[in-house]
């Protein structure tokens, strides 16, 4: 199920703070998805597991 990109955001107070990473190959404007045991970026496939 694809996440919208409205659901990435959260408002906190009058500022909003983005809740996800930007890949660090892709650049500003691509975010990585969130898994259980890691972070991967579906442009690129840059992947990191975690601990």
């Amino acid at each position: 199920m694809a996440v919208k990109r409205h659901e990435c955001y959260e408002l906190k107070g009058d500022k909003v703070v983005l809740q996800k990473r930007h890949c660090p190959r892709c650049g500003p404007g691509v975010l990585m998805a969130e898994h259980k045991d890691r972070v991967a970026c579906g442009r690129c496939g840059y992947t990191e597991f975690r601990k």
